[in-house]
């Protein structure tokens, strides 16, 4: 099904996969070719290098770059922006704060998260007429609530052959579009929106080479939980580029590709491209852009870091169980060996939950061999395509989601897929089927929307199944699980009275009716400001939207608390900050700091909030002077190696006066999961000044971190266990260290056992993000800057 090539591979004439390419002659390369029914090399035999040139993320990623395409470095600009209403006020607040005047390309505020404007009283609604006014402000384009979820107007509207496209959301994915689309937190858009660069080396390519055709039955998302399933746990794909290739493209419609691409996120990629065809060319002429199409495809020898192959006929429908998308199991075999693999679902939730009073109890929900679901939910920019609920209504025409506990709800993922859905009938066959149908929305993706009964199980096509994104609260004792599958194979388990069933076994319609897209949703209804900046307009304040408090530069000297210490193998983002309920209150960033770890260490935000307590005491005594009082002498002991009190008052406050205060998060491997930069501005909000990690799961997450000012260590692994809640850590000399570029820092462990020494790394730090944290954080380096 899924095979994993770990060495450098070739691609000749964008078909023909050659894994011992450099040790052939090129007579050899064409009699190959030649009996594969392909012509010769146009050329001679190219080098390793030169073929690595030949892949298409290498000539987009240049394209975009200031940087030179013989060097190591890339600096991007990107063609346009999006974000949502989780993350636009923060960056617009910040982006302001560093001096914006007018959004410089395309940048689409969409309305999807926090659309229901269910909690919190006004604050949600507040934050799209916010939203609306800084469109109008700087020159941007608002999609109002319930009209397109993100990434599915980025699409329709904003996608083209050869464009690249940031997104504050780590689902931006739009490789079948010729698109390649990286997720990010907010502060990198502030960094477009201000005119700068996103830079990062060069990545590595790995092809996703697709041969064979999908069986009815299978979907985009099966396909694309085999893929997770492959590669995630050895972290195969991270921080890459996947770029599809292989004669099985021909064989996917657009939509079925959209839907195994926003998934590349999960396997911790960076970007996705694919090859484009008279289908993609199609799909623009649909949608009224046939100038954004071009072909797209590898030169005649392209050299991949990897490979991932995929026999697309061998691929079954899977389900994702809790808590990973990677957790992916065939359907079948879970039916077949429902007991055992349920329970080591359950030891691991068990493990990953523990000192909560709840238990997830699937086992007991094995009903004449198969599994027993509650509730199936379709939604958002994975589920919500056209092509899936089309099939779901023709596999339900004639049948009952019945009248049992089984709930069935449907989101299109905009209201032009919505309306074609209404035309052609799908809707009015799904609604008599039993399913409810609702608009564009996120909010099963993220803890925001069907929340299922405590004790219940949810089969969902959206992008994640951490635990808490379906809105249950073990602390409370409330738990719930959320499983991943294809639209086709929740359609069969509807129809199945909740039993879990495999598409393949009911029978999948051949044909999927013809899309026609109607614009006329978004003329009507859209605010399409970009070049049309009105400087003069005010922005439209709510009571929950709060500036970012002020944010000190690093210190001479740092002095970190642990105020957390996570041994978990991930720590994902939601565990970092909540989704779900806190997600009303992101525009604030002190309410929203409360929140910090409530789901993993509750106790965390009063330890941390006691140490910024006296670091604020230990700034007003270097400011002011004044008497010192029993926690600051404790902490001038620690600094001055615990040998008692017999520094004199002036040593005191000279080692209180250059020596900074702050907490510390230590976490094995933090950061897997959402864009959302507040998983790191929480902290910063709440005192906190480093994370340290064996290593960080993607990409975005350190990057968050450094652009809040805060200081991504990680140590050698086995020295995590030199490290407890409430030791502290002493880094003498950090900013110096900083300053001058070093990539190890000597810290010492303080406790009761006395003074551990403890290397810090600080590895591939560029210039401008050693300045961003010597300045405290992004916003003080722009400020800076004039």
């Amino acid at each position: 099904m899924v095979e994993l090539v770990a060495r450098g591979v070739y691609l000749l004439k964008g078909r023909m996969v050659c894994e011992d390419y450099e040790s052939l002659g090129l007579g050899e390369i064409n009699d190959r070719l030649s009996r594969a029914g392909l012509g010769p090399l146009a050329g001679p035999k190219a080098d390793r290098e030169t073929a690595k040139r030949e892949t298409m993320a290498f000539g987009i990623l240049t394209a975009h770059s200031r940087g030179t395409p013989g060097g190591s470095g890339l600096a991007l600009r990107f063609d346009a922006l999006a974000s949502h209403d989780i993350t636009y006020v923060g960056i617009v607040q910040t982006a302001r704060a560093s001096g914006l005047k007018e959004f410089p390309v395309p940048y689409v505020l969409t309305n999807c998260h926090n659309s229901l404007c269910a909690v919190g009283g006004t604050i949600n609604e507040d934050d799209h007429v916010f939203g609306l006014s800084a469109a109008r402000k700087y020159g941007g384009i608002f999609v109002p609530a319930h009209q397109a979820v993100i990434h599915q107007y980025v699409r329709e509207m904003l996608a083209g052959c050869g464009r690249m496209i940031l997104g504050s959301d780590s689902h931006t994915r739009y490789g079948p579009l010729g698109t390649m689309g990286i997720g990010e937190g907010g502060p990198e858009i502030v960094k477009q929106l201000l005119g700068r660069t996103y830079d990062l080396k060069v990545p590595e390519v790995v092809a996703v080479y697709l041969e064979g055709a999908p069986v009815p039955g299978v979907g985009p998302q099966d396909v694309a939980l085999a893929i997770i399933r492959a590669v995630f746990d050895g972290g195969f794909v991270k921080n890459k580029v996947l770029e599809f290739v292989g004669p099985g493209i021909a064989h996917l419609s657009v939509d079925f590709r959209n839907g195994i691409d926003v998934m590349t996120t999960e396997t911790t990629c960076l970007s996705s491209i694919w090859v484009t065809d008279e289908r993609v060319g199609q799909w623009y002429a649909i949608h009224g852009r046939p100038e954004d199409y071009r072909r797209l495809q590898p030169g005649e020898v392209a050299c991949y870091d990897a490979m991932v192959k995929v026999d697309l006929s061998r691929v079954e429908p899977m389900i994702g169980l809790p808590f990973h998308p990677s957790k992916a199991w065939p359907i079948g075999e879970v039916n077949r060996n429902a007991g055992d693999i349920l329970r080591e679902v359950e030891r691991e939730a068990k493990r990953q939950l523990g000192g909560h009073n709840t238990d997830l109890r699937l086992t007991d929900r094995v009903v004449k061999g198969r599994l027993k679901v509650d509730q199936g939910v379709v939604a958002g920019c994975a589920g919500g395509l056209f092509e899936n609920i089309a099939v779901m209504a023709a596999m339900l025409e004639h049948k009952a989601v019945g009248d049992g506990g089984f709930a069935l709800s449907v989101y299109p993922a905009s209201a032009p897929v919505f309306l074609e859905l209404m035309r052609n009938g799908a809707i009015e066959k799904l609604t008599v089927a039993g399913a409810t149908m609702r608009s564009a929305f996120c909010g099963p993706c993220f803890g925001a929307g069907d929340v299922p009964a405590n004790g219940a199980l949810s089969v969902r096509h959206v992008t994640r199944n951490f635990p808490h994104r379906e809105g249950s609260q073990p602390a409370a004792g409330q738990m719930a699980a959320v499983a991943l599958m294809d639209a086709r194979s929740i359609a069969a388990t509807a129809a199945n009275g909740g039993l879990l069933t495999p598409a393949t076994e009911i029978g999948v319609p051949g044909e999927t009716p013809a899309y026609h897209f109607d614009r006329r949703v978004y003329e009507n209804r859209v605010y399409q400001g970009f070049g049309k900046a009105q400087t003069q307009t005010d922005l439209v304040f709510g009571p929950n939207i709060a500036d970012w408090p002020k944010m000190e530069p690093l210190p001479e000297n740092l002095l970190l608390r642990v105020a957390s210490v996570i041994h978990d193998p991930v720590t994902t983002t939601d565990e970092l900050i909540p989704s779900g309920e806190t997600s009303s209150f992101r525009s604030n960033p002190l309410k929203l700091a409360e929140f910090t770890l409530m789901r993993k260490d509750p106790a965390y935000v009063a330890r941390a909030r006691a140490t910024l307590a006296l670091e604020s005491k230990r700034r007003d005594l270097a400011a002011h002077g004044g008497p010192l009082d029993d926690g600051l002498l404790e902490v001038a002991r620690i600094l001055s190696g615990g040998g008692g009190p017999g520094n004199t008052n002036q040593e005191v406050r000279h080692l209180l006066q250059h020596t900074g205060f702050g907490s510390v998060v230590f976490a094995v491997k933090p950061g897997d999961g959402s864009a959302r930069e507040q998983a790191a501005s929480c902290q910063k909000v709440l005192g906190g000044w480093a994370n340290i990690a064996v290593e960080y799961a993607t990409r975005r997450y350190r990057g968050n971190l450094i652009n809040w000012g805060m200081l991504p260590f990680t140590i050698r692994e086995g020295d995590q266990a030199l490290l407890s809640v409430d030791d502290f850590i002493h880094i003498p000399g950090i900013r110096q260290a900083v300053q001058n570029g070093a990539e190890t820092v000597q810290a010492f462990v303080c406790n009761a056992r006395g003074r551990t020494p403890l290397e810090l790394k600080l590895e591939s730090l560029s210039r401008d993000e050693r300045d961003i944290i010597l300045a405290g954080s992004l916003i003080n380096h722009y400020a800076g800057r004039g």
